[in-house]
Formats: C-alpha cells, sequence, structure tokens
C-alpha cells in the first residue's frame, strides 16, 4: 500500500536516512550488477514506450461491473486484461488467460517461480476531478488518471521490468511471471481464482504498497450491521451513500420524519445551521439533508471526511433531549478509531481504524457496511464479540447481519524475501527503510511466499482520491528498482 502521505494504506515506514557504507548490499561472488545495469540501461531506452502503454491502460475504465462471458468483472476489465496479456505477447513472453478472472505473462525456465502480481481493476471516480479521471492526461510532468499509483502504473513499470531482464538474453536459472488481476478493489475473486487454478510462486511481490516493502498487513473485515430504528418523534426513515466499503462516503442523504409537537424545536435548530457541506428540505413532515464530504481509502478515514457520519452528527444536534442519545450513540460508531462499536484498541505494530463505507436501504431496514483495518495481533472473532457487548451496554439497536474477515499477514523482518527487498532499495536510492505495516490490502495476504513493495514516493496522487496521479520520472524510476528486485529474487 505505501509511504504515509500516499496510496492506499497508510504504512508506518521509518528511515534512517543515509546509509553507511558497511550497510549497503555488495553482490557476493557468482552475482553480477552488469546485468542489473543492462536491464535498467534498457528501461532507459524505452522509456517513452512505458509512459505510452502507462497512459493506454489507464483510458481504460477499468471498474468493475456486471459479469458478461469470460468477463466476470465486466468488459472495460476484460479490455484491460487482454491489453496486458496481448503486450506479452507481442514480447514474445507465454501467456495465459485463466477464465477472465486475472492472467499472466511469463518467460524464462525451470522449476523455481518468482511471481509479480499487479492488479489493473481500479475503484469508481467520484466527482470534483481536475481532468477526465480516464483521460490519462499530463500536466507539469505528472500523469492524472484514475489508477495511476493504485494499481496500474506500478503495474505496468513491474511488467516492463520484467521485460528488461528476458531482453538480457540469459537464463536466469528461474520463471519470471507477472500476473494481473481484475478484481482486487472489491473481493480478490481474481486472486483466489489464480491460487484455486495455478501455480504458488516460489517468491512472490505485489507492488502496491510502501517502500520497501511492507512485512506485516492488518487484518480486513466488512462488518454490516442491520438498524432497527425505534418508533419516536424524530422518526429515523432511511440513510444512503457510499460506494465500496474501502472508500469513505463523499455524498449521503438521510430522511427523518419529524412529528408535528416537535417541528417547531427542529426548525429552530435548523435556523441555526453551521455546517456549509449540509443543505436540507422539507418533503411533508419529512426532513431531507444532504452531505457532502471527501473519499479517501478505507484503511486511512482520518484522511477523508465521511458524509454519512455528517448527516448523523447533524441529526443528533437537532433531535430533541428525549432522542438525543439514541442518535449521539449512532453517530459515535463512525469514529475512526472504533471507538463507538467498542473495537478500538492496538498492538505493537500498528492500531485499529474504521470506515463507515456504505449506508444502504435494504429488506426495509438500513445497513451499515464499516471496512475494519485491526492488528496483526488481532483475530477477527475479537471484533464482533467486543461489538456486540458494546452494542448492548448502550441499548445501541444495531444487529451484526454479516461479517467477512481477511486475516493478517506477517513477515519476520529477517526473511530472506524481506532481506532482499530492502537490500535492493538501499543500493538503490542510499536508504535503508524499515519495512512498514500497513492497514490496506494486497494480494501479497492471498499468495504464499508473497510480500507487498513500494510503489511511488513523496508528491504522487493518494490512491482512491480525486486527481490521483504519478509523477512520470518515477514510474521510469520505480521500473530500473523493480529489475533490480526481480533479478535478486532469482538468485535469493
Amino acid at each position: 500500500m505505501e509511504s504515509t502521505d500516499r496510496r492506499k494504506t497508510g504504512a508506518t515506514c521509518r528511515h534512517s536516512g543515509e546509509v553507511p557504507s558497511f550497510f549497503v548490499f555488495k553482490y557476493p561472488d557468482g552475482m553480477s550488477s552488469p546485468q542489473v545495469e543492462r536491464a535498467q540501461q534498457w528501461l532507459r531506452a524505452h522509456e517513452s514506450h512505458l509512459l505510452a502503454d502507462f497512459q493506454s491502460v489507464l483510458r481504460i475504465p477499468s471498474i468493475e461491473a456486471d459479469p458478461l462471458p469470460n468477463a466476470p468483472f465486466g468488459q472495460a476489465n476484460r479490455d484491460a486484461l487482454d491489453f496486458a496479456l496481448d503486450l506479452g505477447k507481442q514480447w514474445g513472453m507465454q501467456t495465459k488467460d485463466l477464465d477472465g478472472y486475472c492472467g499472466y505473462a511469463e518467460f524464462g525456465s525451470g522449476d523455481k517461480l518468482i511471481c509479480i502480481f499487479g492488479h489493473l481493476d481500479v475503484v469508481p471516480v467520484g466527482a470534483g476531478w481536475k481532468y477526465d479521471p480516464f483521460s490519462a492526461t499530463i500536466d507539469s510532468g505528472y500523469v492524472y488518471a484514475r489508477g495511476a499509483t493504485d494499481d496500474k502504473g506500478p503495474t505496468i513499470a513491474a511488467f516492463y521490468a520484467a521485460k528488461s531482464l528476458m531482453e538480457l538474453g540469459e537464463d536466469l536459472g528461474c520463471r519470471i511471471r507477472v500476473v494481473f488481476g481484475c478484481n482486487e478493489e472489491s473481493g480478490f475473486k481474481c486472486i483466489e481464482h489464480y491460487v484455486a487454478h495455478d501455480e504458488a510462486p516460489t517468491f512472490g511481490v505485489a507492488p502496491d504498497a510502501g517502500w520497501p516493502l511492507i512485512h506485516a498487513e492488518k487484518g480486513i473485515a466488512n462488518m454490516v450491521f442491520r438498524l432497527n430504528a425505534p418508533k419516536s418523534r424524530f422518526q429515523f426513515v432511511s440513510l444512503e451513500g457510499g460506494q465500496r466499503p474501502n472508500i469513505v462516503i463523499d455524498a449521503a442523504v438521510g430522511k427523518i420524519l419529524v412529528a408535528n409537537e416537535v417541528r417547531a424545536e427542529v426548525e429552530e435548530k435548523l435556523a441555526k445551521q453551521w455546517d456549509k457541506n449540509l443543505t436540507w428540505n422539507w418533503e411533508g413532515e419529512t426532513l431531507v439533508i444532504n452531505a457532502l464530504g471527501k473519499a479517501a481509502h478505507g484503511s486511512t478515514p482520518y484522511f477523508g471526511d465521511n458524509a454519512a457520519a455528517r448527516v448523523l452528527r447533524f441529526a443528533a444536534e437537532l433531535a430533541p433531549a428525549e432522542e438525543q442519545e439514541f442518535w449521539g450513540d449512532l453517530f459515535h460508531t463512525t469514529h475512526p478509531s472504533g471507538l463507538g462499536l467498542g473495537i478500538d484498541g492496538a498492538d505493537e505494530f500498528t492500531s485499529l481504524t474504521s470506515n463507515l463505507g456504505v449506508v444502504e436501504m435494504k429488506e426495509g431496514a438500513c445497513h451499515l457496511t464499516f471496512n475494519i483495518r485491526y492488528p496483526v495481533t488481532w483475530k477477527g472473532e475479537t471484533l464482533k464479540t467486543r461489538s456486540e457487548k458494546k452494542l448492548a451496554e448502550d441499548g445501541l439497536p444495531l444487529e451484526l447481519a454479516e461479517f467477512e474477515d481477511s486475516v493478517p499477514l506477517f513477515f519476520p523482518l529477517d526473511h530472506p524475501l524481506v532481506k532482499t527487498v530492502v537490500d535492493v532499495y538501499a543500493e538503490e536510492t542510499g536508504e535503508r527503510l524499515t519495512p512498514g505495516v500497513m492497514g490496506g490490502g494486497t494480494y501479497a495476504r492471498a499468495v504464499p511466499n508473497s510480500v507487498a513493495i513500494g510503489t511511488g514516493w513523496v508528491g504522487d496522487g493518494k490512491a482512491h482520491q480525486t486527481d490521483e496521479r504519478l509523477k512520470i520520472e518515477n514510474l521510469y524510476k520505480m521500473s530500473r528498482i523493480y529489475a533490480h528486485i526481480f533479478y535478486r529474487l532469482t538468485k535469493a
């Protein structure tokens, strides 16, 4: 997922500045740096091709849509996959389409398998973009587009890095495979299909995180609560908003039925409205509240502004005295620490975050979906027991209706895969960074023997946010570092 300023993780990478010479990786006997230099020279000579292909894949609006034959995630996602596979075929790689769920291109031979897991699907775009989010417009050295940083840029950079090693024309003693997923942002069905039907890597990396890599990913749980609102004179009717659980809600609409005997009190409070991101109107006896917020990745909800939380806070302020506790407790559930759900806490690596990502009316009741990123040493069942206890204590009529859990990922710092990536990054940049812990989820958590590696630097746009962008020079720099990492893994 990322460095602390961008991408989809909220990673906590620390570094100590310049690397003393005795810490910089030295190639052991039998391993020659000229191969890496030659691969990087090829990448420099083909930067214009890399940029052109990057823009081409960005222009495919690969947001998940209704399934079609051999396109389980919609035609646009199928188009993005075909683009990558066709490029691999042009380069002379062996390609395989895994039923439209994902596909890969590979070269080399041997039992050892180095896999790169990138994804070509993107999250919805939202409003307020500087440029058309699928135009791949270049401005001041940056390419603006949905997916620029998450994850099309890193994926294409990694693909070119693999091609540069193929251009060495040498037997690397292994196979290098680039896997292209089409459903990372909304379910991981693509990578689950891969794991079920194809080969696990000897070493795998997902270019979708912070430098140098992420050695621990938080657990991720989606908790869907059904709200059974009590009858009252300030009666909850509906609340709707959100696109995905892992995106902060940027627009929401709430409706409240107001009894005649408290209408004057509510009107008086409305006259003192202060929130400029809220508008309201009456539809008969129903108060309709519209709120605007700011989207952000669900792993870092504090970087966004939750529109549904704005509606609930406003309702709590408007409510008659006898109704304020209910509305206040309901608003409190939106706290990004999980405090209002009773699940807040931390371990030695990181703390829990909670994002109310979707609110919707179905089956006659409002359902609230919280996207929880919990500490790496916790178990998902802890969330269920703690939230049920808290809601019972508060008397809040929320019932856990659905629970999905993706367990945490953890690699020790002395693992060969971790050490290799750290050493290469130090060699390439002069910085020895400590591997991070992140709240975002990558393919690494779903594939054996895999970690998520870095993707960009300060100034690149934040994943899942408006005006996502990637600096062109950073695209090139990534490709060169990836080539070095992949080569080193062939010798690990």
